[in-house]
């Protein structure tokens, strides 16, 4: 089994796929419009060229977005946070900066009790994003085996 995240964009897509491309070095696998949809289907003439469905592998994990109703009302993304683990703190650092960039850091990249860096923001799209860099040491002696 495997649970993939799907984020909706309200026509805001396009210019979040290029984004995680810049800052995640993001490969985009798929990318459908409204407009290949099959005839007859309810769209609206000017959502036509906006993104119905699309597919980004990001590292190891495929990130499913689309341009949803196309509205413009709230894009506040809620109750979730995408995480991303950095081999190390150089990494680190560069992913958190380039999320960053537009958006709010809500706990700078710093080093913790578990980590030589870990930080918080959330990007210029409402996406919350937590920033980890990848424990070095041993593993816990339960884990062992």
């Amino acid at each position: 089994m495997e649970i993939q995240p799907y984020l909706f964009f309200n026509g805001r897509c396009e210019e979040a796929i290029g984004f995680y491309c810049d800052a995640l070095g993001a490969k985009e696998l798929l990318k459908m419009r409204f407009r290949d949809a099959p005839q007859g289907s309810p769209v609206p003439p000017e959502s036509m060229d906006k993104i119905m469905h699309a597919t980004l592998a990001i590292g190891k994990t495929h990130v499913l977005m689309s341009d949803g109703d196309c509205s413009t009302g709230n894009s506040a993304h809620s109750g979730f946070s995408l995480s991303v683990t950095a081999d190390d703190p150089v990494s680190a650092e560069k992913f958190f900066n380039a999320l960053a960039l537009g958006g709010q850091v809500t706990m700078p990249l710093q080093k913790t009790f578990w980590t030589a860096g870990f930080g918080m923001l959330v990007d210029r799209f409402g996406v919350p994003w937590m920033v980890n860099v990848q424990h070095q040491g041993e593993p816990p002696a339960c884990a062992q085996g």
